[in-house]
């Protein structure tokens, strides 16, 4: 039996009609966009149009988006390239990303002051409750957490931000494409895409940067992205995630009504035939795609394991043979057994109902199995 995809988080597979849609730029079109010549300028239009697509999803102006190499490149770029140019205190949440937790570390031991805000049992920042300095330069919230799904209230957050005169940071991989994400709404001055989340190839990404925002390149070279991100464009990528954009806004609605029919289901089959399962994260501010749950008695990666039909992910890091306990799980005040029963599964375009069925199927049975 074929294994059933449930780690859609983790990464997604290529659309079809993203993967055709570059096919030419890995061909005929070769052409390097600050060519003055007819193969130059087709590549710079292209890059151009995948700009707009990009911008048209998350209600930007196409001069705002930067394209770079990856989500953690726009995460590093958004926070280093900020820091460089204000001066202040940094902020971000206990349960990011490490591309953007690193960062901020990093300037710590340069001599800045960084300091985490916390978050509740739900992986949800009190913004009622937090308090912004007039000293602070940038905060940086992730919109959905890759882990538990939970969605942050940015705007909340980013009306307190901009009162204390900071700059607000949001780091969207996770949500853009599954959920509407739109930077004027939330009040975002930056924001991050992961191409290979939205079903665009791996190795590409984007930071919207919104007009007057103070902020440096990270790195040297010529001039390419306004400046912020020197290098030949990537043309066929960059047209691939234009592409997956482009798809994610038409089908972003019915998309997300699907995913989370799909999994509320796997949660009821699973809850109705295994008691003192848990949820994790917010039951209802939270990606309609996303489910990671707490299962008792076990270890995630025991279950998982005993499951070989499901291709999900765990609580837990593995380090040379141990495992650790998740650092967002640890965050949320999770104690050391209710982590390491947890598992994330992750719905998405192409997860088919009857796969549910499977899924459902083979995880009771293994837990089962082990608990017995």
């Amino acid at each position: 039996m074929p294994t059933i995809y449930l780690d859609y988080n983790a990464t997604t597979p290529i659309d079809p009609r993203v993967a055709e849609a570059m096919l030419p730029w890995l061909r005929e079109h070769f052409g390097n966009p600050s060519s003055d010549h007819v193969y130059g300028q087709r590549a710079k239009k292209a890059v151009a149009q995948a700009r707009e697509e990009v911008a048209s999803l998350i209600g930007a102006k196409p001069e705002e988006i930067v394209f770079t190499g990856c989500a953690t490149e726009a995460n590093n770029l958004a926070i280093l390239g900020t820091a460089r140019s204000c001066a202040g205190h940094l902020l971000y949440s206990a349960i990011e990303h490490p591309s953007v937790a690193q960062p901020m570390r990093q300037l710590k031991k340069e001599g800045r002051v960084v300091a985490e805000i916390p978050v509740d049992i739900a992986a949800r920042i009190d913004a009622d409750a937090l308090r912004i300095g007039n000293d602070v330069a940038l905060v940086s919230v992730m919109l959905a957490n890759n882990e538990v799904g939970t969605l942050q209230p940015i705007r909340a957050i980013a009306d307190r931000v901009h009162a204390a005169g900071a700059l607000m940071h949001v780091d969207a991989a996770q949500a853009v494409g599954k959920i509407p994400v739109n930077v004027n709404e939330l009040g975002a001055d930056l924001l991050t895409i992961a191409g290979h989340k939205v079903y665009a190839p791996k190795g590409v990404g984007a930071l919207y940067v919104r007009s007057g925002t103070p902020i440096q390149s990270i790195q040297y070279g010529a001039g390419h992205e306004h400046g912020l991100r020197p290098g030949t464009e990537n043309v066929p990528h960059i047209v691939a995630l234009g592409e997956a954009a482009r798809f994610a806004w038409l089908e972003l609605d019915g998309e997300a009504a699907r995913l989370s029919a799909q999994r509320d289901d796997l949660h009821q089959r699973l809850a109705a035939a295994i008691p003192g399962l848990l949820l994790n994260g917010h039951a209802e501010e939270r990606l309609p795609n996303t489910l990671n749950l707490s299962f008792p008695a076990i270890e995630g990666w025991c279950l998982l394991a005993a499951a070989p039909e499901v291709a999900a992910s765990t609580g837990s890091a593995c380090h040379a043979g141990s495992h650790a306990v998740s650092g967002v799980l640890a965050a949320m005040g999770f104690t050391p057994e209710r982590a390491a029963g947890a598992v994330r599964l992750s719905l998405g375009r192409f997860t088919t109902s009857a796969e549910i069925d499977v899924a459902a199927d083979a995880l009771i049975a293994a837990w089962k199995s082990l608990a017995a």
